[in-house]
């Protein structure tokens, strides 16, 4: 209990009401809708055989399937309407493949947004040191973005199949009893896959949060920086000055040279000729008076 009340001290739960942190709690949730509405799924649907001879009628034929809808191997007894035992059917497809991938990813995202939560809250120092942390992360943010689509895109199509394999009217023409115009076929109860349904939909979310979680673990690289040539390493810190001088006290007046005023010059002197005139020069000379006197 002291490490986790430690741990718990020590976190930086702020970056949560951050987009990079907030945008994952989404990706956590809407992966455990998503995976959970598809593996815990299962159906019924109920038909009725109606023989001329009614005692040899089925009015309650009730055909249950679920996850991962491996179709082909879920069967019902159907009366044959001539005597005789009831024949045995199955049902036509095996739909597993796309709905364990769904699954799969769905679990596998739910595994990594946790332990992405758990290194933004606790280590998130490390994690931006040398913008390593988050390169690997915006990768695999990347791929899951990826497999989401994938995933979402082949359930949709397997759903679609499975609403076909398991419709009842479908199902009716596999009964031979109801080729015969003297029996009658009809569908009782209808499955519900309305969970099913949601599953793809969540999917399709997760997809949108992945994509858009690209933005806010690109900026986290340091990437943009680089390409736009204004990149720093944030653990490389600029040295601070030792001296006055290279503080900049040190230095010529910028403006001393190319101001154009006036800029007196103190070695100058002037002084009167004979004629009464002023004269100036650059260099100091003794003033003499060639009439002495």
């Amino acid at each position: 209990m002291d490490v986790v009340n430690q741990l718990v001290a020590q976190g930086q739960f702020t970056v949560i009401k951050q987009p990079l942190g907030f945008i994952k709690i989404l990706q956590w949730i809407f992966a455990i809708f998503a995976f959970s509405t598809c593996g815990s799924y299962s159906g019924m649907f109920k038909m009725s055989v109606e023989c001329k001879n009614r005692s040899e009628s089925d009015l309650g034929i009730e055909v249950e399937f679920e996850y991962p809808f491996r179709l082909h191997q879920v069967y019902f007894d159907a009366p044959t309407c001539r005597g005789g035992n009831p024949e045995r059917l199955f049902l036509v497809g095996d739909y597993s493949s796309s709905a364990e991938f769904f699954v799969t990813i769905g679990v596998f995202s739910f595994l990594y947004s946790m332990a992405a939560l758990s290194v933004y809250c606790f280590i998130l120092e490390k994690y931006r040191e040398n913008n390593k942390g988050a390169q690997i992360d915006f990768v695999v943010t990347a791929v899951f973005a990826f497999m989401w689509l994938v995933s979402s895109c082949a359930w949709a199509k397997g759903l679609s199949d499975v609403k076909t394999a398991t419709d009842p009217e479908k199902v009716i023409t596999l009964i031979s009893a109801c080729d015969e115009p003297e029996n009658r076929c009809r569908e009782v109860y209808d499955p519900k896959v309305s969970g099913l349904n949601t599953s793809v939909a969540f999917g399709f979310i997760n997809l949108i949060l992945w994509v858009g979680n690209l933005w806010f673990v690109f900026k986290e690289t340091g990437w943009m920086g680089t390409f736009a040539g204004t990149y720093v390493p944030s653990q490389e810190k600029q040295p601070a000055p030792d001296s006055f001088g290279q503080a900049g006290y040190g230095q010529q007046d910028p403006y001393a040279g190319s101001q154009g005023g006036y800029q007196p010059d103190y070695g100058q002197q002037g002084g009167y000729n004979e004629d009464g005139g002023y004269s100036q020069g650059y260099e100091q000379q003794p003033t003499s008076y060639s009439n002495q006197m």
